[in-house]
This record gives structure tokens, sequence and C-alpha cells, in this order.
């Protein structure tokens, strides 16, 4: 078999639904709102992978308090000359320089907490779909529990419980995000379960867990896709909030949100500091965002 014909088959299984879902994301080339989503995305990726050596200072050094964009800083023993592209905090610390390091910190906790909601929620969801009976009952009764509470005070309330760091973040995500992605989940599979294939797996003697991650799982993919780029965004709202409410991660990392708790009292006298790093906030959302109407208008073409 050449090596053409193995690049257009991929193999059953995990390879299969990860080559799928790889392909869902090049049919975003059909639309732009999606290549745009795309390529704010991948902007702040890119920003996130580069920071050493994009940013012009230590996101952390003390240089010259309030100075405006564009200032000139002359330098000293420690740090070499430069521009304060986008000016300075209260505490001297280069702005442009901890947006671009806050980039690989909202990256990394937003897509970690997402990815270990998704875990939890497909687990969840698939048990409940496909079983049904008690255990359908139990986990559904479980999630209206925790729906129940409003969203960030359950965020506040465990937050503060467990204190504020980035596993805990996660974890608080994961606890709030996992019961609506359940929901999704269970929804889908049990409008799967009685098709053809499923009943064939069972046929054939495979285990329940094989014929929902193998049989199940892959054709829910779309609805799963188009959400957890729409959950990424809800995350990062989430986070850059608990940053703001002081709950984020423990300074002095560069974080969105604290940056911009951080200097709100000054937004009147110096707005630069709380203006850009909500620019960067609300950019990589609407990036996701429109990832998201861009799968979604796909998917109805299809």
């Amino acid at each position: 078999m050449s090596a053409e014909v193995l690049v257009k088959q991929p193999a059953t299984g995990y390879l299969a639904a990860l080559w799928r879902a790889l392909q869902s994301f090049r049919l975003l080339r059909e639309s732009w709102v999606g290549m745009v989503g795309a390529a704010l995305v991948g902007f702040w990726l890119l920003v996130a992978l580069f920071a050493p050596v994009l940013a012009p200072f230590d996101p952390l050094a003390t240089l010259q308090p309030f100075a405006t964009p564009g200032t000139e800083f002359a330098g000293n023993a420690q740090v070499s000359a430069g521009t304060f592209w986008l000016g300075t905090d209260h505490l001297g610390r280069d702005i442009l320089s901890r947006i671009i390091w806050g980039a690989r910190t909202v990256l990394f906790y937003s897509v970690l907490a997402t990815v270990v909601a998704y875990m939890v929620g497909i687990t969840m969801g698939l048990a409940a779909g496909y079983y049904g009976g008690w255990i359908d009952e139990i986990l559904s009764a479980l999630s209206a529990i925790i729906l129940a509470f409003p969203v960030l005070v359950l965020y506040i309330v465990i937050i503060t419980t467990i204190g504020a760091s980035g596993l805990n973040i996660v974890i608080a995500i994961t606890f709030a995000t996992g019961p609506l992605v359940m929901r999704i989940v269970r929804g889908l599979v049990l409008d799967l379960r009685h098709r053809e294939y499923v009943a064939a797996a069972q046929t054939r003697g495979e285990s329940a867990w094989r014929i929902m991650l193998v049989e199940i799982l892959p054709n829910a993919r779309g609805p799963l896709i188009v959400d957890a780029c729409l959950r990424l965004g809800y995350v990062i709202i989430t986070i850059g909030v608990l940053g703001f409410l002081g709950l984020g991660l423990p300074p002095p990392n560069p974080d969105w949100g604290s940056m911009i708790n951080d200097t709100r009292a000054m937004a009147m006298a110096f707005p630069h500091m709380t203006i850009y790093p909500c620019i960067a906030i609300s950019s990589l959302i609407l990036g996701f965002n429109l990832m998201a109407d861009g799968l979604r208008e796909i998917s109805l073409r299809d």
C-alpha cells in the first residue's frame, strides 16, 4: 500500500477520530469568519510560544513607574535601553512584556482547564447516556445540583475555600464546567447509541467502553469541537474575572485579569494600564468565538 493511500485512509479507532477532528479544523478555510478567528488564536499562540524573544523587558522588573506609551527608557546597570511601547504600570513594569508573558499563563491554564473539564464531562456523559437507568439518574441529579448554583458564586466559594493557585483554578473550572459538558455528551449519546454501527459492535462482543470511545464519541465530535471553542472563550473570561477579583494566580505572575485589577483605581489618569490587557482578553475570546461560528457554519452547509 502506498504512502498516499495511508495518508488518505488513517487507521481506525483513536487515530481515525484524531484525523477527523483535524479535518474539521482544516475546513475552517471554507469560512472567512472561522479564518479570522483562527488567525487571532494563532497570533496569541505564537506570542505565547515566543514570549522570551518578543518581550522587550523582564515582566517582573521595576523600571520606570507611570511611563506613558512610547516612552524611551535610558537603561541602567541591569536592564538595557528600550522603548515602553504600551507604557508601564504603577510599579514600573513594562505592560507589553507582561501582556506577552501573560498570554502563556492564560492559554496554558484555559486549555488545561478545558481539557480536564471535557475529560470529566465526556466520561460522565458517555456513562449516563449509554447505560441509562440508575447511573443516568445519579449523574444527572449530581450535575443538576452543581448547576443550580450561580457559576461565579461557585467559583468564588471554591477558590476561597481551597486557595488561589493555578491548580485550584483548574479544579474549580472543572467542577463547574464538567456537568455542562456531561449534559451535551449525554444528549448526543442518547441519539447515537441506537445506530446500526453501535448494534454491530455489540454483536461483535466489544466492551461497553470501547463502543463508547471508538464508535460513539468520534461520531459526536462535530458539536463537541464547536462547544470546545466556545468553552475556551468562557474559561478565558473566568480566569480573567478571577484575576480581577484577586482570586487568580498569586502575584507577581503576569495575568491579564490581575493586571486590570492592580491598576483599575488609576484607570482614569492612566487608561493605558487597563485598556491594553482588556484588548488582549477580548481579542483572544473573539478568536475562539469566531472559530466556533466558522465550524458551526461549515457543519450547517454539510
